[in-house]
């Protein structure tokens, strides 16, 4: 069997789960994935020994700080996943939902019930935890799910796909419910993403280059998330003690990651007072800014901003710096150079808080309060299987319910239509 066959039977394989997956007890789902949360917890030091040999190739490739620490399972990590997979099992099983019943004149009543999507594909770089992320909720959703990590992560993410399978086997689900694909060769991608037949959905999840190639390719619907280009507009009528935070927690807690903040936007009435504290406090944390001319002339030791600055997303301690007149020119320069990913603004202003919310397009719009919390654990939702910033047919974080849709169901008494 050649590569492209062998693909072609891991599609049918997960397409043959996925029709009895979607009719799969909630209570089993739930089992599987209290099993897999023990299972991770049993075998951390086996999972930490196979992720050392991920970082130790990824420190000789010569990969990016903001790279490694994508790749590097802690503690931390650990617990995060075993807790996500406990959260899901607590959620409310979506497959089966009935909702918005309505009668019609003709006596029916019409409703929605929410089914699984079917076969998702997801094709992801750097982060092992998405392993886990994608099954549990993929499971949840009653979707069966092909996974395809980068190489970077290769061991990794082989033994937390093992323990998967193992869960699954465990509970008696069809191990073909999640599948990885059994070569790093590029051309299993491509194989895979011609298989508009089999794979209902593709998603997408690393740098830019990687989402393109995939919506070139893909002959089956895409979940884009191409970049995160984030904003925080400090308006003239902050609190600026609580801009300082916001954006240092923004910028510093994680900057490797898709909601850090990328740009900020300051208002020229609050820049002789804030700027100077603010270049004091992220100096602390090694961050250099790239500063406009304007606002260049308030920090003792910043880069002049270049036109590439903006819009770009750094994934490092890089900030770009803006000074603007107006609301009006902030909302221009978001519309121009976000991402529709993650837009905030610091303000005392309700009016203006609203106006904000309501005028600027992303993801997530937030008021007082970091980017960083553009995440579906911080909403509530549990694991994520990422961010869409394309509107169909989620828009935001995705959890379990945005891995289903609806079909229309209809109740009668023997009416016939005249």
């Amino acid at each position: 069997m050649d590569l492209r066959e062998e693909i072609l039977d891991l599609a049918k394989r997960a397409k043959n789960a996925s029709k009895k997956l979607a009719y799969v007890d909630t209570n089993q789902k739930n089992k599987a994935l209290l099993e897999l949360a023990s299972l991770l917890e049993e075998n951390k030091q086996s999972i930490f020994n196979e992720n050392k040999k991920d970082l130790e190739a990824a420190k000789a490739r010569g990969l990016s700080a903001a790279k490694i620490d994508r790749l590097k399972i802690t503690d931390k990590v650990i617990c995060s996943m075993v807790q996500s997979c406990r959260e899901v099992a607590q959620f409310p099983d979506p497959v089966g939902q009935i909702e918005h019943v309505v009668t019609r004149p003709s006596g029916i009543r019409v409703g929605k019930m929410r089914i699984p999507l079917g076969v998702i594909a997801i094709i992801y770089e750097s982060r092992p935890n998405v392993t886990i992320d994608a099954a549990i909720l993929c499971l949840k959703a009653g979707n069966a799910v092909i996974l395809r990590g980068g190489s970077e992560a290769f061991y990794s993410n082989q033994i937390l796909s093992s323990l998967i399978s193992k869960a699954l086997g465990k509970v008696g689900i069809s191990e073909d419910a999640v599948l990885s694909l059994p070569s790093p060769d590029r051309k299993a991608v491509r194989y895979l993403l011609e298989l508009e037949d089999y794979i209902d959905v593709v998603i997408p999840r690393g740098g830019e280059g990687l989402i393109k190639a995939v919506v070139d390719q893909a002959r089956m619907p895409v979940l884009k998330h191409y970049k995160g280009v984030c904003h925080i507009y400090v308006h003239e009528d902050a609190d600026l003690e609580m801009a300082l935070n916001i954006v240092y927690n923004a910028k510093v807690q994680r900057p490797g990651v898709c909601n850090a903040l990328e740009c900020l936007l300051v208002h020229q009435n609050i820049a002789a007072n804030f700027l100077p504290k603010l270049e004091e406090r992220l100096e602390q944390a090694g961050v250099v800014l790239h500063a406009c001319a304007k606002s260049n002339k308030f920090f003792k030791n910043s880069i002049l901003a270049s036109e590439q600055d903006w819009g770009r997303e750094f994934l490092s301690l890089d900030l770009a710096v803006k000074m603007v007149s107006s609301f009006e020119e902030a909302c221009e320069h978001i519309s121009c150079y976000g991402s529709n990913h993650s837009e905030a603004i610091i303000t005392t202003n309700y009016l203006t808080a609203m106006r904000f919310l309501r005028e600027v397009d992303a993801s997530a719009v937030l008021v007082n309060a970091s980017t960083r919390f553009n995440d579906g654990g911080e909403f509530g939702l549990g694991a994520e299987i990422g961010i869409s910033t394309s509107k169909l047919h989620a828009y935001g974080p995705m959890g379990i319910k945005e891995l289903t849709t609806t079909k229309f169901i209809v109740f009668g008494e023997g009416q016939i239509r005249n």
